[in-house]
């Protein structure tokens, strides 16, 4: 398999829109990572959804105001961030290019956003986490946050998270849409197999002199099985490794605040009644999320259900959102309905793929560039003077109504 290296590519013209990042990506990447990448779960209609739901929406553009000095600047836990624009976790980083992990996290740095590593990165955490560390006490960094799947046995969880905060990690983004994988089609009909010398390095013993083979995870036989007895052994046999199916609200929360003193974050809440539990139960912050389209393929968009979850929340803590966002407007849009910061997973691969840490500098470039344009073309100064007065959203026959 090979694994895209930027540096040995021939120039290009610089691309002006993320789109056109991807589609660089797509001729670079080879199609079985690009799929794996790319795709959701069943006929991936929510995949499709998380992206047109932006579409409905339109921004109503205020005139006469001084948008001079347009200032997208941001902060998340006391963490100063130039842009609400922040990097979801994604599994092995590697396979988009060879830097992977690392170069993420040098554009994380370098253009001051928020970042999470995923658990099942092909990159140490503590290997990610010295770029930062590397910048010294002088250079104002982001904050790095580090995301976990819990496991049936909470306690094979604990050395991960003990490592990440030791690490330096200032808060655990801990996954709950994932009881069992989504029916990810692509997934189950071209098994991705690591290329030698590359490992989910959080998880696996170094195995770097042996080339990898295909070998299913007990979450993936799972999400294979044909029928309920065979659903049932798998469950079985894959004891403590497996997702947690077997977590509640006061469990869950009770166990991480017993284990780490990180922030505590949620990421998969979809509904305002799980937002009020996250609050009630100690959540410090919650992501409105779907998984990118990778669980329930009939959810809804994460766009069309975020006003009801912030007006459940009503500010009490930061609500993060990811899904779909490929425009300035759409995070201009996320953020008039309640986000404080969103976040982007599949461009930041695509970047990743066109030019390294580069090319994900030039993704957050380019939707900051979008975000601060679209805010002067709306008559907005600063993010705190977003807010859902500038959208509407088409009435059925002819006109538009205010939010």
């Amino acid at each position: 398999m090979e694994i895209p290296n930027p540096a040995s590519k021939p120039r290009q013209p610089d691309p002006i829109t993320v789109a056109e990042v991807e589609a660089i990506a797509a001729k670079t990447l080879s199609k079985q990572i690009y799929e794996f990448y790319a795709s959701g779960s069943d006929e991936q209609k929510l995949l499709k959804r998380n992206m047109s739901g932006y579409d409905r929406l339109y921004i109503v553009p205020r005139v006469l105001r001084d948008v001079s000095d347009v200032d997208t600047r941001v902060e998340m836990f006391g963490s100063k961030l130039n842009m609400p624009i922040g990097i979801a976790p994604s599994a092995m980083q590697r396979l988009a290019g060879r830097g992977g992990e690392i170069d993420v996290a040098r554009a994380a740095v370098h253009e001051r956003v928020n970042f999470t590593l995923s658990s099942q990165s092909t990159t140490s955490l503590e290997n990610v986490m010295a770029v930062k560390t590397s910048q010294g006490d002088s250079t104002p960094t982001p904050d790095f946050w580090f995301q976990i799947y819990l496991t049936q046995d909470l306690d094979k969880s604990v050395d991960l998270i003990k490592r990440a905060e030791v690490a330096g990690y200032k808060a655990l983004v801990v996954t709950v849409d994932t009881p069992v994988l989504g029916n990810r089609v692509n997934e189950r009909k071209n098994v991705l197999a690591l290329p030698r010398g590359m490992r989910l390095a959080n998880l696996e013993e170094d195995d770097a002199d042996s080339a990898k083979t295909p070998t299913p995870t007990r979450n993936r036989l799972l999400m294979d099985a044909r029928t309920k007895h065979d659903a049932r052994l798998v469950v079985e046999l894959g004891g403590g490794e497996m997702h947690a199916s077997n977590l509640s609200w006061a469990k869950t929360l009770s166990f991480l605040r017993g284990v780490t003193t990180m922030k505590i974050v949620l990421k998969g809440v979809m509904t305002p009644q799980d937002a009020r539990l996250a609050i009630l139960y100690g959540a410090d912050a919650i992501v409105v999320s779907n998984h990118g389209g990778r669980q329930l393929d009939d959810a809804p968009s994460t766009i069309e259900v975020l006003a009801d979850i912030a007006h459940a929340v009503r500010g009490r803590i930061p609500i993060i959102l990811d899904g779909g966002i490929r425009r300035g407007a759409d995070v201009f849009k996320a953020i008039a309905l309640g986000a404080d910061l969103v976040w982007i997973g599949r461009p930041v691969l695509w970047g990743l793929a066109y030019d390294g840490d580069k090319g994900v500098g030039a993704v957050l470039n380019i939707l900051e560039r979008e975000l601060s344009r679209t805010m002067a073309l709306a008559g907005v100064r600063e993010i705190s003077e977003i807010s859902s007065a500038y959208l509407a959203v088409a009435n059925p026959t002819f006109g538009v109504t205010k939010l």
